[in-house]
């Protein structure tokens, strides 16, 4: 699976454990933000980046990391087709991915320790939309998400 992934300054440590734990465990890993500790990205820079690659590369899944998740969730959600939501925990990282058909995971380095945003990232590509639903519910997450993506042609 190609995974792009992203962080501003204040992400830069975490995304680089993420990062080295995904490439570790086999996952085609591409890095399009701040790529050294003495270069300082921002936040809306790294996500402008991160949203625009992932929406290029329909099959691909983004990685998005700031300080506390937020600021980056909030620039990458404003580019259609890309989905974010910034997560504190394991479940749910898989949760959005599994229910809501995430295509980007953002967390912060102030709140996420190291092996927890790398739990979180393995969680977040290991879940698949909708898998081991029964019917019904998987209609009803399908019906969500298209009233997302109408709502998102409306606005």
């Amino acid at each position: 699976m190609k995974v792009i992934i992203a962080s501003d300054f204040s992400g830069f440590q975490l995304k680089e454990q993420v990062r080295l734990y995904l490439a570790q465990s086999g996952y085609d890993v591409e890095d399009v933000g701040q790529r050294d500790s003495n270069t300082p990205m921002l936040y809306y820079e790294a996500a402008e980046r991160l949203a625009k690659v992932v929406r290029e590369n329909v099959r691909a899944k983004g990685i998005v990391i700031c300080g506390t998740g937020a600021g980056v969730s909030l620039i990458v959600n404003r580019f259609k087709g890309i989905y974010c939501v910034a997560c504190e925990s394991v479940y749910t990282a898989e949760k959005i991915s599994l229910i809501n058909n995430a295509n980007v995971l953002a967390m912060g380095e102030k709140v996420v320790s190291y092996g927890m945003g790398c739990e979180m990232a393995e969680a977040f590509l290991r879940a698949r939309w909708c898998d081991g639903f029964e019917e019904q519910r998987r209609i009803n997450n399908e019906n969500g998400f298209k009233k997302m993506q109408e709502i998102e042609k409306g606005n």
